[in-house]
C-alpha cells in the first residue's frame, strides 16, 4: 500500500525541520510527504522542499482547511497525518501500515504520545496525564477512540466516504475530533472501526500547556467540535447507537440505513447497513456548502490550484 504522510503547518519552519528529519529516518519511508502550507510568512515552504516534500498551499487559514486541503491532494493508500512539531518514532509508518494490514476493518489509527520539551522532572507526569485525559475524555464523548491529529493514519477510501461532511472552514472546532465523529459514524453503523495503538509513542511539544495557547479556547473548540454535529455529537445518543450491550438490537428499535446517510447523521440507531449507494450523496448541512465545496476539492485533486503547488522529491525524502 502506497503512503502519504500530511503535515498541516502555518510558520513552524525550525519544527518542520525537526518532524521531516524523523520521517526521513523511518524504517518504512512514506511514499510522499505533503506539506500544507496555510499562509506561512517564515522559512517553511524552504525547509518542506529542501527535505524533497510536496508543498501545497491552502490559503484559508485554519487546520481543518489545511488538512482537508492535504488529504484530498494524494491518491495513496494510506494517509498518515501529523504537526509540524510531531517527532515521529522510527518504526511510526511501518507499525501503522501493519496495523491496517492486518486487519481490513480500521478506518483510522492514531497513537501514544510524550511530550519532548516539558520539564525532566514532570514530564511524563503531564504527558499521561495530557494525552490519557484527551483519550479518556474524548474517547467517552465519541463512545470509540478518538483521533490525535499529532500522530494518526486513515485509510483514504474512509476519508473519501466523508470528506464532504466535515467542517474544514470551522476554525473554531479540532479537526481531529470532527474527523472522529465522522469516522466514528461508520464505526457506530458496523462498518470500520477506528483503532489505537498504546505501544507507538510519538513525540510531541507541551506548547498545549502554555497559558499564551489560551487553554480555554482549546476547551471551548473541544466542545464545539461536538456541539456541531447536532443529536450525533451527543455523548449520551452516541453510546445508545454503540448499543455495547445489543440491547436495542435484541429489541429491534433499530432501522435500516442506506450506507450512503451514514455518513450524513440524523441520529439513526442503525441494525443493519444496506450496501446499496445512490449516484450521488445528498446535500449535507453538517458539511456546509458541500456542493460548492466538491467542485472546489475536486479541482484541487486533480490539479494545481492557480499554480500554488510546489514539488520536491515525492520519494526521495531523505535528502
Amino acid at each position: 500500500m502506497l503512503v502519504c504522510v500530511v503535515v498541516p503547518v502555518r510558520d513552524d519552519g525550525a519544527l518542520l525541520d525537526a518532524c521531516l528529519r524523523s520521517l526521513a529516518r523511518q524504517t518504512r519511508v512514506p511514499d510522499e510527504v505533503v506539506v500544507v502550507d496555510n499562509g506561512s510568512t517564515d522559512d517553511t515552504v524552504e525547509v518542506a522542499l529542501r527535505h524533497g516534500a510536496r508543498v501545497v498551499t491552502e490559503s484559508e487559514v485554519g487546520i481543518a482547511a489545511a488538512s482537508s486541503t492535504g488529504y484530498d491532494s494524494t491518491t495513496a493508500d494510506l494517509i498518515g497525518r501529523c504537526d509540524a512539531d510531531s517527532v515521529l518514532p522510527r518504526h511510526w509508518v511501518a507499525e501503522l501500515v501493519a496495523t491496517f494490514e492486518s486487519d481490513d476493518d480500521v478506518l483510522a489509527v492514531s497513537t501514544n504520545a510524550r511530550f519532548y520539551d516539558a520539564p525532566i522532572l514532570t514530564g511524563a507526569a503531564l504527558s499521561t496525564f495530557y494525552v490519557g485525559a484527551y483519550h479518556l475524555i474524548v474517547g467517552a464523548g465519541l463512545a470509540h477512540w478518538p483521533l490525535f491529529g499529532s500522530t494518526m493514519m486513515m485509510r483514504r477510501s474512509a476519508w473519501l466516504r466523508v470528506r464532504d461532511v466535515v467542517h474544514r472552514h470551522d476554525v473554531m472546532l479540532h479537526d481531529d475530533m470532527d474527523l472522529a465523529v465522522h469516522l466514528g459514524d461508520l464505526q457506530l453503523a458496523g462498518q470500520g472501526r477506528i483503532a489505537y495503538r498504546h505501544d507507538v509513542v510519538t513525540g510531541i511539544s507541551a506548547r498545549p500547556l502554555s497559558v499564551r495557547n489560551d487553554p480555554w479556547l482549546r476547551t471551548y473548540r473541544a466542545l464545539h467540535s461536538f456541539s456541531v454535529h447536532g443529536v450525533d455529537g451527543r455523548p449520551w445518543w452516541r453510546w445508545l447507537r454503540a448499543d455495547p450491550a445489543g440491547l436495542f438490537r435484541r429489541l429491534g428499535l433499530t432501522r435500516k440505513v442506506d450506507a450512503i446517510d451514514v455518513v450524513s447523521g440524523g441520529g439513526h440507531l442503525p441494525t443493519e447497513v444496506t450496501r446499496h449507494e445512490r449516484a450521488a450523496p445528498p446535500a449535507s448541512s453538517r458539511g456546509g456548502a458541500a456542493s460548492a465545496d466538491r467542485a472546489r476539492r475536486d479541482e484541487q485533486r486533480d490539479g494545481p490550484r492557480d499554480g500554488t503547488e510546489r514539488e520536491g522529491s515525492a520519494r526521495d525524502v531523505s535528502r
